[in-house]
């Protein structure tokens, strides 16, 4: 396995980037890796380096880079408020540039395929891979939303607004009893997701919560590893 920590320059900063794949058989599929609201840290780099083995490159960026330098977050205080005003800085809009700046990157090496590319997000970044979907249908062809936040919101960026523009198949996990993603949310993102003819599978889970898939106090296995499951799936049919 090949990891890599870079600095990728996009029009707003340096970005620090962990890039992960395969030393042979390249070059492999581009697979976005967006990081969850509480950063980058080893569960979710372990995370991206498992997907890696399977045969893609797989990109984790510090989307919090135009708020400062890389850091890894804790649970105090500090640390959490921090984190919520970073967690601001992160937008539809704006990682749409970010990718424009990685793909660049990943256009450089060799390693790296230039065919269709998924995206995986987690938490506050399941909205972004729509994002990503939405602004590029003709490359990006498969994206997961694995416990996404706010995927339906009161704003013209609201991640459920203007699917019709995507072709990506896409796969929602979904908890109950999650305050960023309630259940009465489930009935608008499926209608939007019909209208715009997208194909797409949500699944519901009552027992899991919000943060499931990372290692952590959060984690439940079952829900995990079936996303897992999707994830191989989703990406062996379209990458």
């Amino acid at each position: 396995m090949i990891e890599q920590e870079l600095d990728i320059t996009t029009a707003e900063g340096e970005m620090k980037t962990f890039v992960y794949h395969p030393e042979n058989d390249g070059p492999h599929p581009i697979v976005l890796y967006l990081m969850d609201a509480p950063s980058i840290r080893p569960a979710l780099q372990d995370m991206a380096a498992r997907l890696a083995s399977a045969g893609y490159y797989v990109m984790l960026p510090y989307l919090f880079y135009r708020g400062g330098p890389y850091r890894q977050f804790g649970q105090s205080d500090e640390d959490m408020h921090a984190r919520k005003e970073l967690m601001d800085t992160v937008t539809p809009t704006n990682i749409v540039s970010d990718a424009a700046a990685l793909l660049a990157h990943a256009a450089t090496d060799t390693a790296a395929g230039d065919g269709p590319i998924g995206a995986v997000g987690f938490c506050m970044s399941g909205g972004l891979t729509l994002a990503l979907a939405k602004a590029h249908p003709d490359r990006v062809k498969a994206v997961a939303s694995i416990h996404g936040a706010w995927l339906v919101r009161e704003s013209a960026d609201s991640p459920h607004l203007g699917l019709n523009a995507a072709t990506a198949e896409m796969y929602f996990g979904w908890c109950d009893n999650d305050a960023t993603a309630p259940p009465e949310d489930v009935p608008i993102m499926r209608a939007a997701l019909d209208e715009a003819d997208i194909v797409y599978t949500l699944d519901w889970f009552t027992d899991a919560v919000h943060g499931y898939a990372p290692a952590g106090e959060r984690y439940n296995r079952y829900a995990s590893e079936l996303h897992w499951e999707r994830v191989h799936g989703l990406f062996r049919r379209h990458l």
